[in-house]
């Protein structure tokens, strides 16, 4: 199948600018968690959105839920790793799977932790966004995951399956939930070292030998995602209807620049959309 519109991203711009591809009658499919936002649910307080004096995170949440299950919109609970432009569609990579849409919205969110020393110089000689997707390649290998949510023990199980060693570096103070054989080392990555692949992660307090490195976050840097995007101030540059500068794709949200604000995000992701539908409509 190919779908209409692809929504990257089921925070408040991401479900904003699906409910109102949805009323126009767009078959769109959005990728996010059942969540729906990680930084909405965890806040302790809402006052500036319209209309919602005083809300907390969790009631916002709830709120959104309720409106996109009235409407028959589900969020599909998977990360995506690519995406591609093939010209007349989009190509969008979830570990093993492929989809495809005439148009695509990107509404992840922006990543607060920068790159460490030498990250995106080893990106494919050892450093990688999704361990599910490369695990294959380090069998009977070394390999340190830094996760920065519960997901990526997930990541880290599956690898532990392949590689000889797995050493798993949590960036989170919750509990951890992954396998015994696992080394988990409580400290914080500086910097990734090696001559032309990666032979070294150094951390604050000791020094690991590894082949391969996984930063598993909640968002990666959109270039990295799509190939081709114009970026502008470590955001995507859009303009007005918030196109981006490869024809068909469109970002909302925290994604597009500041301010961070949720009613910015909603506001953004309904011209998103509207945007999406009217490319679509022309075509």
């Amino acid at each position: 199948m190919r779908y209409d519109i692809a929504i990257v991203g089921s925070g408040p711009a991401g479900l904003s600018a699906a409910i109102n591809a949805k009323i126009r009658n767009k078959n769109i499919i959005v990728f996010g968690s059942k969540d729906l936002s990680s930084k909405v649910l965890k806040a302790p307080k809402v006052n500036n959105y319209l209309g919602l004096p005083g809300i907390d995170g969790k009631q916002l949440k709830d709120n959104f839920k309720k409106h996109i299950d009235s409407m028959g919109i589900e969020i599909t609970e998977k990360k995506i790793n690519n995406i591609y432009a093939m010209g007349e569609y989009f190509s969008i990579m979830a570990n093993e799977e492929i989809f495809e849409a005439t148009t695509v919205i990107l509404a992840t969110g922006v990543e607060f932790t920068k790159p460490i020393k030498g990250e995106e110089e080893f990106l494919g000689k050892g450093v990688g966004y999704c361990a599910t997707c490369d695990a294959p390649l380090y069998r009977d290998k070394k390999v340190a995951i830094v996760g920065y949510n519960h997901e990526a023990e997930e990541e880290a199980n599956y690898v532990n399956e392949l590689a000889e060693t797995v050493y798993y570096i949590p960036m989170y103070k919750d509990e951890i939930s992954i396998d015994k054989e696992i080394e988990v080392i409580k400290d914080r990555p500086i910097e990734i070292q090696g001559e032309n692949l990666v032979d070294k992660l150094v951390l604050k307090e000791l020094s690991i030998d590894v082949d391969g490195v996984f930063f598993i976050k909640d968002s990666i840097s959109p270039n990295h995602l799509m190939p081709g995007l114009e970026m502008e101030d470590g955001h995507i540059k859009v303009d007005r209807s918030m196109k981006t500068n490869i024809p068909g794709c469109f970002a909302a949200g925290d994604i597009s620049g500041k301010p961070y604000q949720y009613i910015k995000s909603s506001g953004e992701g309904l011209v998103a959309g509207l945007s999406a539908v009217s490319y679509l409509d022309k075509k």
